[in-house]
């Protein structure tokens, strides 16, 4: 009888221990935070695109009194002298900036220098109307080997990670450009050079995105223009010297520039979601 007891009591209070385990309170655990994308700090990159470019350099010369042209010649010449070079090229350097996110706005500041490779050359000939069939001609040739910009951007958050934004600033460049006139009038020859480093203006739109871990990828397009240089020479030799017949030589380049590129963002705060 002793153990009908046992075993029952054994029964009732084990189906009882297990009811009060139901009835305990289960608890779940909270949802893992995620970081946030957070755009500001400082970055470095590199970037690589292409670029199409364009330059109007010009060739004029003077009539002054007992010197070498007629007035027709000096009218022929700008004619001819009035010419359009296009190039086109492969670009890509290096990328530097800092950022400041304000709620779903980023205002930064961007330098870049790159490799520009505008490259082109242009060559006009014409007859005299004074002297047919004496003829001359004029040849440019224009280059920009590397630009730099400085650039102020803003934009808003499409998304946490995706960054669309507006760019503008200065552009500076070393530019180049070499002119020469030649006829076959009296072998006349004249020839003038230009070096300058040019600072002009950019603007330009874009979207960047956040891949995470700092890294962002981006993709760009600016539009350059380094505005027009002149300069004047007084060379022309027609088997003498004639210092008095001033030629004048001027150039100006614009480019369009599309290229994508890589970021690394350095620290900076990260905001905490659910």
């Amino acid at each position: 009888m002793k153990k009908f007891l046992l075993a029952v009591a054994s029964v009732v209070f084990g189906t009882a221990s297990a009811f009060a385990a139901d009835l305990a309170p289960h608890y779940t655990k909270a949802p893992v935070m995620a970081a946030a994308y957070n755009w500001t700090g400082f970055y470095v990159g590199g970037n690589v695109g292409g670029q199409w470019g364009s330059s109007d350099p010009t060739t004029t010369t003077q009539f002054p009194v007992a010197s070498y042209f007629a007035d027709s010649s000096v009218s022929a010449i700008a004619t001819v002298g009035a010419q359009h070079i296009n190039s086109s090229s492969v670009t890509g350097g290096l990328t530097a900036g800092y950022n400041w996110q304000v709620g779903n706005a980023v205002l930064g500041l961007e330098g870049d220098i790159n490799y520009f490779g505008f490259k082109g050359s242009a060559s006009g000939s014409a007859l005299y109307p004074c002297c047919a069939p004496t003829s001359f001609t004029v040849n440019s040739q224009i280059s920009a080997d590397w630009l730099a910009t400085i650039r102020g951007r803003i934009g808003f958050l499409a998304t946490p990670s995706w960054l669309i934004y507006a760019t503008g600033g200065a552009a500076i460049a070393d530019v180049k450009g070499d002119f020469t006139f030649t006829d076959t009038f009296a072998a006349a020859t004249e020839s003038g050079s230009i070096r300058d480093t040019r600072v002009g203006w950019t603007a330009g739109v874009g979207g960047e995105y956040a891949v995470g871990n700092g890294w962002s990828l981006k993709a760009e397009y600016l539009y350059v223009d380094l505005g027009r240089v002149s300069m004047t020479s007084n060379n022309l030799f027609t088997g003498i010297a004639r210092p008095t017949q001033t030629f004048t030589h001027s150039f100006d380049l614009t480019s369009n520039i599309v290229r994508v590129g890589l970021n690394y963002k350095f620290g900076g705060p990260v905001a905490a979601r659910y």
